[in-house]
Order: structure tokens, then C-alpha cells, then sequence
């Protein structure tokens, strides 16, 4: 689950970690009354405002500014609050629509009052699956062109593997101090900043923060910035606070549905709808369309209980996708009985109004033969299978 920055920070702010402090508006007319809290709070005379949505690259899109004086707070807040936002990160990236700003967080000026003597890192902590390790990513190029630093110079970009049994060692967080160039109390800073950012990542269940900048200031105090951060779902439960969090107006609105029938669905760019149950069969599922021509239009795994109401409902949700020009069910029926599944499948096409591109139903296990004689003495137009060969081609024959 993706976090705001706002909210990724309040995160970090629990384990100790030292943030840039600011104020999230959702109204017009909050704006002044934020800024003057934070003024209050933190003495700031300049403001940054941040548009809060789920992608990078705000600052390329306009969607970072900073006001200098009270009536420029009002001004800029109102321009980014309610605009739609194109970042390269955003859906069709600048020549997208963008994504609707409904918050924004209006922070301290954290550069003030010696610009020149502060430096930008980058600093993220992420899940390796390859080593089986959280691994500290970090470099003193930090800012809004990182990607440009990780292609052009590696060699600046630097890594720091950490067993998740042992933790992060004191050794680690110097040796991370020392490659950023730090020295005395930045250095120590550093150290304390990079151990509580650990312990953020871990106590949160996190499966990735990504800090850009994280700020060396002039008089040598470490902050985070900027915020990214997801959350391990299958973690939730431990958090119910951070399950709060959740924004599904930063979410494809398919998924968040889908989510409601406990469908694991994830969008693709295909055109052969699929349907199956178990995340194996699925992606082994995706390969046979490819191979067979065609493109996944998306991942969808109805799970062990594939009962007529959750494949009618996968149905509509495959079909919400103008891009879908067939759909294959592929089925193993090994808890779940296949005639059930057929069944199910029968009768979520009758309840399905307008229902007009090929159907190819594949199903194998447990009273398989059954079920092809249920779809097959339907009336339907929909074609049965038994092997998976037998299904590839049924969909290289509907997609030609």
C-alpha cells in the first residue's frame, strides 16, 4: 500500500527519525490558518508547498513551489490544490491526464538561512529478493534527478546489504555516514539518522522508503525531506492505524472493486482478459496468452472459492476494460470442483447483459469432464477446453 508523503512522514516522526515539519490542507480556505500554525511552530517564514498524490517527479510537474511571503502561501496553495497534476510517474506520464490534487502539504523551509551550505542525499531502503536482505541504497546526488544519477555515474550510488535477522550494525550506519563525506556532528547525525530510518522501515512492515532529499542543513542536522513509502499489505493487520491511511482515490478504480469480493486483480495493457485461480496458474496463465499471440489484460485470481457470484463478478470487472477482446478462464480444480466452477461461469454469462467477445473456458482436476459437458450443453458461446494446448488455441484462433 502506497502512503502520502504526509503520512509516511508522521511514520517516521514515531520512530524518531527528524522530518521536515508541515501542514496538510484538503480545503481552500485552511490554507492561511496552516501556515500560520506552522509559523507558530516552527518559526518559518517561507513555505514549500507539495501537492500530495502517489508519484514522483512533483517538482518537474509544477506541483512543488515555494512561497516566500504570506499572501504568495495563499496564492500557490490555491493554484496546486484541485489541479491536475503530470509528472513522468503520473498514468501516461506528462501527456497524461495526471492525477487530481485534493491535498497538499504546506511545510518549513528547512534551507533557510544558509541555502549554499546545505547538501542533498539520497537515501531509500528497500526489500532485496535476490540476497533475501534489506539493502540501503544511498548517494550524495541527491534532488529531483536521481534516475539520471543511478544511469550516467553508478559509481555514486552506493549500497549497504542488511541480513533482517541480524539488523542494521552500528559498523553499517558509519560506513554510510562516511561514504556521504560527513564529518563531525553531521557525521554522528548521520549515524543516528540512518539507525531510526531502519527501525521505521522494519517496525512499519515497510517494503520500501525512499528519502529525496535527505537534507544535510548548514548547521550539520540530518532531516528527510520528501517521504515515499509502501506498505506490505499482507502486514496490515498489525497495523491497523496505517491500514487507515489507505487513499483509494490514488488507486485504479478497478482494483480498489475488485478488492471488495477479495479478487486479486492487477490491470495489464493486454487484450485477452484472464481468469484463474492461484497466483501460479496465473502468471503460467499470461505466458500461454503471450505465446499464443495475444497480450494479459490483466492478473485475476478469484482464489479457492470460485462460486458463481465471484466469477460474475470477475467477469464485470474484466469486461469494465474496453481494451478486452476475449477472455480465458483457466481453472485447476483441486479444493474447488470443476462442474462448480462450470456452473458458476454458466450462469454469470446469463446474468451479464451484452456480453459479446469470445469466452474460452479451461478446466482441469476434479469432475473436469462434467463440467466441459455443463459449458458445452449451455447454449453459450463459449468453448470449453480440457488440455492447455487446446485452450493456447482457442485464444490464437478468436484473436485472429
Amino acid at each position: 500500500m502506497n502512503l502520502h508523503e504526509y503520512q509516511g512522514k508522521q511514520i517516521l516522526k514515531s520512530f524518531g527519525v527528524p522530518i521536515q515539519e508541515g501542514k496538510v490542507v484538503n480545503e481552500k480556505s485552511e490554507i492561511l490558518k496552516a501556515y500560520d500554525e506552522l509559523k507558530a511552530e516552527t518559526g518559518t517564514e517561507f513555505a514549500v508547498i507539495k501537492a500530495q498524490i502517489h508519484a514522483g517527479g512533483r517538482g518537474k510537474g509544477g506541483g512543488v513551489k515555494l512561497a516566500k511571503k504570506r499572501e504568495e502561501v495563499e496564492t500557490i496553495g490555491d493554484e496546486i490544490l484541485g489541479m491536475m497534476l503530470k509528472t513522468p510517474q503520473t498514468p501516461g506520464g506528462l501527456d497524461g491526464e495526471g492525477k487530481l490534487v485534493r491535498k497538499i502539504l504546506i511545510a518549513e523551509d528547512v534551507y533557510a538561512p544558509d541555502f549554499d551550505a546545505c547538501d542533498e542525499i539520497y537515501i531509500s531502503i528497500l526489500t532485496d529478493r535476490e540476497t533475501k536482505s534489506n539493502v540501503i541504497i544511498y548517494s550524495t546526488e541527491g534532488g529531483m534527478d536521481i534516475e539520471a544519477v543511478a544511469e550516467e555515474t553508478p559509481h555514486l550510488v552506493h549500497k549497504e546489504i542488511v541480513d533482517p535477522a541480524l539488523g542494521l550494525q552500528g559498523f553499517q550506519a558509519r560506513k554510510i555516514a562516511f561514504n556521504l563525506g560527513l564529518s563531525g556532528q553531521a557525521f554522528k547525525n548521520m549515524t543516528k539518522f540512518i539507525s531510526k530510518l531502519y527501525n521505521a522501515f522494519t517496525g512499519a512492515d515497510a517494503s520500501l522508503i525512499e528519502i529525496n532529499p535527505c537534507l544535510k542543513t548548514g548547521d550539520d542536522k540530518i532531516l528527510a525531506v520528501d517521504c515515499k513509502m509502501t506498505v506490505d499489505e499482507s502486514a496490515l493487520f498489525r497495523h491497523p492505524d496505517i491500514k487507515e491511511m489507505r487513499d483509494i482515490h490514488e488507486e485504479d478504480p478497478t482494483e480498489v472493486e475488485a478488492k471488495k469480493f477479495n479478487l486479486n486483480y492487477v490491470k495489464l495493457d493486454g487484450n485477452v482478459g484472464c481468469m484463474v485461480n492461484g497466483a501460479g496458474l496465473a502468471m503460467a496463465t499470461m505466458d500461454m496468452i503471450k505465446l499464443s499471440g495475444g497480450e494479459p489484460a490483466n492478473f485475476l485470481d478469484v482464489g479457492g472459492t470460485a462460486d458463481a457470484a465471484r466469477v460474475e463478478q470477475g467477469f464485470r470487472i474484466i469486461l469494465s476494460d474496453p481494451n478486452v477482446k476475449a477472455i480465458l478462464i483457466n481453472i485447476f480444480g483441486g479444493i474447488v470442483r470443476c462442474d462448480r466452477v462450470a456452473q458458476g461461469v454458466v450462469d454469470a454469462c446469463k446474468n451479464i447483459e451484452n456480453l459479446n467477445v469470445p469466452i474460452i473456458v479451461r478446466l482441469q482436476g476434479t469432475n473436469a469432464e462434467i463440467a466441459k459437458e455443463i459449458i458445452d450443453n449451455s447454449g453459450l458461446k463459449v468453448r470449453s477446453a480440457v488440455l492447455l494446448e487446446e485452450a493456447a488455441q482457442a485464444v490464437k484462433e478468436v484473436l485472429s
